[in-house]
């Protein structure tokens, strides 16, 4: 893995739209003595919890990334039609879900230290995976996806319950897709769609988030936030790991979707992750799995 970077700004995309995005520069590792989340500074922590977003840089190193791409087509050439099935397909999009069950590949996302150190963050320390994903924006699709929080929630009295992270297979640019979010949404207690207007136009405080294939964008999901239209001849290309807090249903319930032989071989933290042995966790799932913030 190479080094990570976490130092924010803004910087206009198009003035005349106030599209604006969130990038970061190289200014080494950072000094991990003031965290107050193993893995995470207070500042990190700070900048998820009032932003919203943080960027983290080269995540994934050349490697990982090139078997994370090979093995996602892999698995879209052998589900065909089916691609997706396990939860929902997108118009415009390709979609691969219950990434847990098709490679180590994979798995690896869901234990890496940043990632769950995030999860803490904004879920505090009860938390699950809800769902491992893959979205390919289709080339010149010109459609974008409306403003939405993950699983239509919004905070509730116990706080945040629901977390996202983008792990980018290409670059995210202005032109091919990149995900937009309005900062300060997750605190206004409120869906997109309960306020008047059409979500999939741009909404005036709207921030593009741009990086490099490798970086991982961190996002409490309950960010208006939804993918812009990929107007190149390429796809644009993502791993989506996405974590609920403990006392929520799993979007995808794992212990459901996951082949014995898998479940079989899994770690401890992984069945942990997972909540392969929590008992509240298959009562909330059984009948609450398979919640989507806009798909039908």
């Amino acid at each position: 893995m190479g080094s990570l970077t976490k130092q924010p700004i803004l910087r206009f995309v198009n003035p005349g739209t106030a599209l604006r995005s969130i990038t970061n520069r190289h200014a080494g590792r950072q000094c991990r003595h003031s965290s107050t989340i193993a893995g995470m500074t207070a500042g990190e922590a700070r900048q998820l919890q009032e932003h919203g977003v943080l960027v983290l840089r080269n995540v994934m190193s050349a490697q990982w990334l090139e078997a994370l791409r090979e093995a996602a087509m892999r698995q879209l050439e052998a589900e065909g039609e089916k691609a997706g099935s396990e939860f929902r397909k997108e118009e415009h999009a390709r979609r691969l879900a219950n990434l847990v069950d098709k490679g180590e590949v994979f798995r690896r996302v869901i234990v890496h230290p940043e990632l769950l150190a995030a999860a803490e963050a904004v879920l505090g320390p009860d938390f699950k995976l809800g769902s491992l994903n893959y979205r390919s924006a289709d080339p010149y699709s010109n459609s974008a996806q409306p403003l939405h929080c993950d699983m239509g929630m919004v905070p509730d009295a116990a706080g945040n319950s629901v977390f996202n992270s983008i792990w980018l297979l290409d670059d995210f640019t202005p032109e091919n897709g990149a995900t937009r979010y309005v900062p300060g949404s997750h605190t206004w207690g409120k869906l997109p769609q309960d306020v008047p207007g059409d979500q999939k136009a741009p909404h005036r405080g709207e921030v593009l988030v741009l990086g490099a294939a490798g970086d991982v964008i961190l996002m409490n999901a309950h960010l208006w936030h939804g993918g812009t239209a990929n107007r190149t001849g390429a796809p644009r290309r993502s791993l989506h790991a996405f974590f609920v807090r403990g006392d929520q249903p799993q979007q995808q319930y794992q212990k459901r979707l996951l082949r014995p032989e898998t479940q079989a071989a899994l770690t401890p933290e992984l069945r942990r992750i997972l909540a392969l042995d929590d008992q509240r966790n298959d009562v909330l799932s059984a009948a609450g799995s398979g919640r989507s913030g806009f798909l039908r």
